[in-house]
C-alpha cells in the first residue's frame, strides 16, 4: 500500500458536543481518542506517513504522545485539511475525521482496493428511511449518506480546495472540480461522534482508566514597595506587593505549575512568558482559569491541591481560609479538597529577612470519566 498518506483531523473545537472535554480528548483507557484512532489505523494498514491536525494551543502537548507529523489546524475542517495537505508526500491521501472513531477494517479495505479507479473513493450508505427535501419526498434510493475515510488523489484534492469555495468533505470538492467520485459500501459502525448521546452507540470505545496524575510547583517572588499584594487570589493588607511581570500572585503561580506538571504541559513561563506584553500586570486568577480550561479540554480534571506558603511577613493566619476557598472555587472543588498551609523561615535566608515569599504546591488530576455520563 505504498504512496498513501493518512490525515487524521483532530483540530475541532467540539462546540456541538456539550461536554467539558473536547471529543478528540475523550480518554480511551490511558490515551486520548485521537491517539486511539491513529493507532488503530497504524496497526491495521501501512501508510507512507501519518499526519494529525490539532488545535494550535494543543499541538506541542500532542507531540508528547506520539511521533506523527502534527500540523496546526485552521478555523474550519477545510482549512485544517488544506494545511495538512501541504505536508503530504504521497500520491494518494486517506482522510478521516477523529469523530469517525470506530475503525471498520473491511470498509477501509474496500476504499483502498478501489485506488486508481477514480479521483476520490468514498464509503457511503443507502438511506433506509423516507427522505424529504424542502417539504417534498424524494427517491431515497438516489440518496447516499457519505462517510469517512475518503481516499483522494493528492494533487487533485489540493487544486479542488484551492478555489475559495467551502466544502463539507473531500468528495464534494473533487466533484465540483470535475473529478470522478466512486462510491463503495460504507459501514454502520462508522458512525460519527457528534453529540454526547452518540457515545452510547459506539461499541469500539473503551472506558477511561481511573489513574490519577500528580504535579509539583514552586514559585518565588521578591517584594516590591507600593504594589498591592494579591496571594491566592485574595488581597492582603501589606505595604509591599510582589515584583513580577503579572500581579505576582506567587501562590497561584505555584499552583499553575503544579497543574501543568500533572498534565505534562510544561511550565507557566511557556504559556505566559514575561516577555509578552499581554501578561503585563495580568490577574493571575485569569491565568489559572485559562490553564484549567486547557486541562479540561484535554480530558483531565482537577481533584485536589495542597499549598505551603513560606513567608516571614505578612502574617497569613487571617487569610488562609479565604485563600483556600478562593482557589477551590476557581478549580471547581470543595474547600475540603484544597489545603493551604503557611509557615515562616525562622528568620533565615531571604524569606527570613522579609525580602519575599516562596510557595510550594502539589496538584492531583483525574481523567474525565465520560463513561459515567448520565
Amino acid at each position: 500500500m505504498s504512496r498513501i498518506s493518512l490525515i487524521l483531523l483532530a483540530a475541532g473545537s467540539s462546540t456541538r458536543f456539550a461536554l467539558p472535554v473536547k471529543k478528540q480528548w475523550l480518554y480511551q483507557g490511558t490515551i486520548p481518542l485521537w491517539l486511539h484512532v491513529a493507532r488503530q489505523y497504524q496497526e491495521a494498514f501501512e501508510f507512507d506517513e501519518i499526519i494529525v491536525t490539532g488545535h494550535p494551543d494543543e499541538l506541542e502537548y500532542m507531540r508528547q504522545f506520539a511521533d506523527y507529523t502534527f500540523v496546526p489546524g485552521g478555523s474550519s475542517r477545510q482549512a485544517s485539511l488544506a494545511y495538512a495537505l501541504e505536508r503530504v508526500t504521497g500520491e494518494w491521501v486517506l482522510v478521516n475525521d477523529i469523530a469517525r472513531c470506530c475503525l471498520d477494517k473491511a470498509m477501509v479495505r474496500r476504499v483502498l482496493e478501489h485506488k486508481d479507479r477514480a479521483d476520490c473513493i468514498v464509503p457511503a450508505l443507502q438511506a433506509v428511511d423516507t427522505v424529504y427535501y424542502e417539504d417534498r419526498p424524494v427517491d431515497r434510493t438516489a440518496v447516499r449518506l457519505i462517510q469517512t475515510p475518503q481516499l483522494s488523489r493528492t494533487t487533485i484534492l489540493r487544486e479542488a480546495l484551492d478555489t475559495g469555495v467551502s466544502f463539507t468533505d473531500e468528495s464534494s470538492a473533487i466533484h465540483a472540480a470535475g473529478g470522478r467520485v466512486l462510491f463503495v459500501e460504507g459501514s454502520t459502525r462508522a458512525r460519527k461522534l457528534t453529540h454526547p448521546e452518540d457515545l452510547y452507540h459506539l461499541d469500539c470505545l473503551v472506558p477511561p482508566s481511573p489513574q490519577t496524575l500528580t504535579g509539583y510547583g514552586l514559585d518565588i517572588h521578591a517584594f516590591e514597595a507600593g504594589k498591592p499584594m494579591i496571594l491566592g487570589g485574595v488581597p492582603i493588607d501589606s505595604p509591599v506587593g510582589f515584583k513580577a511581570h503579572s500581579d505576582g500572585d506567587v501562590a497561584v503561580h505555584a499552583l499553575i505549575d503544579a497543574l501543568l506538571g500533572a498534565v505534562g504541559m510544561g511550565d507557566i513561563g511557556e504559556h505566559f512568558p514575561d516577555t509578552d506584553p499581554r501578561w503585563k500586570g495580568a490577574d493571575s486568577m485569569r491565568l489559572l482559569e485559562a490553564v484549567l480550561t486547557r486541562i479540561r479540554d484535554c480530558g483531565l480534571e482537577p481533584l485536589q491541591a495542597d499549598l505551603t506558603i513560606l513567608a516571614q511577613a505578612p502574617k497569613l493566619s487571617p487569610y488562609k481560609d479565604r485563600i483556600r476557598r478562593r482557589l477551590a472555587q476557581a478549580m471547581g472543588l470543595l474547600p475540603a479538597r484544597v489545603n493551604v498551609k503557611a509557615t515562616t523561615a525562622e528568620k533565615m535566608g531571604f524569606i527570613g529577612r522579609e525580602e519575599g515569599v516562596a510557595v510550594h504546591a502539589v496538584a492531583t488530576l483525574g481523567i474525565y470519566d465520560w463513561s459515567k455520563m448520565s
